[in-house]
């Protein structure tokens, strides 16, 4: 039985930022986001924490190096997320592609995978330097819009930990980026499902438009700094196993 990460405390070697550009020239323009996407209650950065066990097939590769590596071919696909946010007329957002790239953290911890205990359930210890704040990128505009630190541990195991600009992506665009640089750091050329701006590209044809209107999306005000209540709402951390699924499926009524 592994031990509680309750009192776990442990020290992480970072090394010097570094930007990590895409691997490909990609092109210069400016993208407009929607409507959905710019609005206030969005625009705030979100993290995100995987945690990988030792793989014997990595045997002799270097978790960070491979992942570098990956994330600069996978930007030539999602070239946005290597620009910059704009805010134009009428606080519109934009996405000015520039290439410039993401921020990308190298680090080493002195703990093992299975110090962090069984449930790995936040809060997570020593979190602030799993995923360290570089000074100056928290904003919204202007900054890279990724934020990418990649943590070795002991027991060869490695800590992946992100923070996203939320105008840039909701849950499941992130999970298709994740899918995406995990396929091609194990060898693929490219994303199995590719973002909708490279087919756009490759199918010459004009983008996707919206012909109704979604008042679900309508601006709400804001009274607190954020549209949504972080502050108010009680955290805590669920898991869904068998059992609970199996209780759900039971109360939802069989469709004939």
């Amino acid at each position: 039985m592994a031990q509680s990460h309750a009192s776990l405390f442990f020290t992480v070697r970072r090394n010097k930022p570094e930007l990590v550009a895409p691997a490909k020239p990609t092109p210069r323009e400016l993208k407009l986001l929607s409507d959905i996407d710019d609005q206030d209650g969005l625009r705030f950065q979100i993290p995100a924490i995987q945690f990988y066990r030792y793989d014997p097939k990595m045997a002799g590769k270097d978790p960070v190096e491979v992942i570098r590596k990956a994330l600069a071919k996978t930007l030539v696909f999602y070239y946005p997320f290597a620009g910059r946010l704009r805010e134009g007329a009428g606080r519109k957002l934009m996405v000015d592609c520039t290439g410039e790239g993401v921020i990308f953290i190298e680090a080493d911890a002195d703990v093992t995978l299975q110090q962090f205990g069984d449930a790995l359930q936040p809060p997570f210890p020593c979190w602030e330097q799993l995923l360290y704040d570089v000074p100056g990128s928290g904003e919204v505009l202007n900054t890279p819009l990724l934020l990418i630190q990649v943590t070795r541990l002991k027991c060869g195991g490695f800590i992946f930990a992100l923070r996203l600009n939320h105008t840039m992506s909701d849950a499941a665009g992130l999970v298709q980026f994740m899918t995406a640089l995990g396929k091609i750091a194990c060898g693929m050329h490219k994303p199995s499902i590719l973002p909708v701006w490279c087919r756009e590209i490759l199918n010459a044809r004009d983008p996707p438009r919206v012909t109704c209107t979604h008042s679900e999306y309508e601006q709400i005000p804001d009274t607190k700094g954020t549209i949504i209540p972080l502050d108010d709402m009680a955290h805590r951390s669920f898991f869904f196993g068998p059992t609970e699924v199996s209780a759900i499926r039971r109360l939802i009524p069989h469709h004939q």
